[in-house]
């Protein structure tokens, strides 16, 4: 050979091929040739370390950083969801911009799904109130059972018209000279008043309407309170 000096053979085992631009290792410092320089060619120990792949974003062409042994479709793909500035991702973003609020979860829609309970946003996995252990649903559910059983107090205007009637009804059994008879309801109210007869006739009448409006309080009344006033003063004269 007219250059016995030029070129030098392959490390590797397997090849000893004469290169004549050969490659070395930065690691391990020996000399390959162009089929055996890469660290996992060769089988380099030392170069382990040092073979770290950053991939890149093909939006915005950037690098994109990513922990050791995950994977780099996982990290371009996050990298496109919250960071890359390219006009495709922006546009991706501003549509899904819904995202659920349920702790660990990353969906998103592009319409809004809120819970009618809580008022927070949702995926279609977590829309019912069950999936995402709705708090507001416990809650309201308590508050309408509390409503429900509270029983109906009338107004304190309706209150007070009826003891001004009683008080009335009182003074004139007293200046017409009857014996005045008075019975009180539960509620501290006059509700009966005249003579014993009378009296007797108007608590009988309105111990019959409570216990009617007791007993059908959910079903709609069956008479008004024309007819009431006129079975009642039937009742009494």
């Amino acid at each position: 050979m007219e250059f016995p000096d030029l070129g030098q053979h392959c490390s590797e085992n397997s090849c000893k091929i004469l290169d004549f631009l050969p490659l070395k290792c930065d690691a391990c410092r020996n000399i390959y040739c162009k089929d055996h320089f890469q660290y996992r060619q060769h089988g380099c120990s030392a170069g382990v370390g040092k073979d770290v792949q950053v991939p890149v974003c093909p939006l915005c062409n950037r690098p994109v950083p990513s922990r050791r042994g995950d994977l780099p479709d996982v990290a371009v793909g996050d990298h496109i969801d919250r960071e890359c500035q390219s006009d495709p991702a922006q546009a991706k973003r501003k549509a899904y911009v819904n995202r659920c609020s349920v702790k660990g979860c990353k969906q998103k829609e592009v319409i809004p799904v809120k819970c009618v309970h809580c008022n927070l946003n949702h995926c279609l996995k977590h829309r019912y109130p069950d999936d995402h252990r709705c708090t507001g649903h416990s809650s309201a559910g308590a508050v309408s059972r509390l409503q429900q059983r509270k029983p109906a107090n009338p107004p304190p205007a309706v209150r007070t018209q009826t003891a001004a009637s009683n008080v009335l009804a009182l003074q004139g059994s007293l200046v017409s000279g009857q014996t005045p008879l008075v019975i009180i309801n539960t509620e501290g109210l006059v509700v009966a008043t005249g003579s014993e007869d009378e009296a007797l006739a108007r608590a009988l009448q309105l111990s019959m309407y409570e216990a009617e409006d007791n007993g059908s309080s959910d079903r709609p009344p069956h008479r008004d309170r024309n007819q009431r006033r006129s079975e009642r003063s039937c009742l009494v004269s």
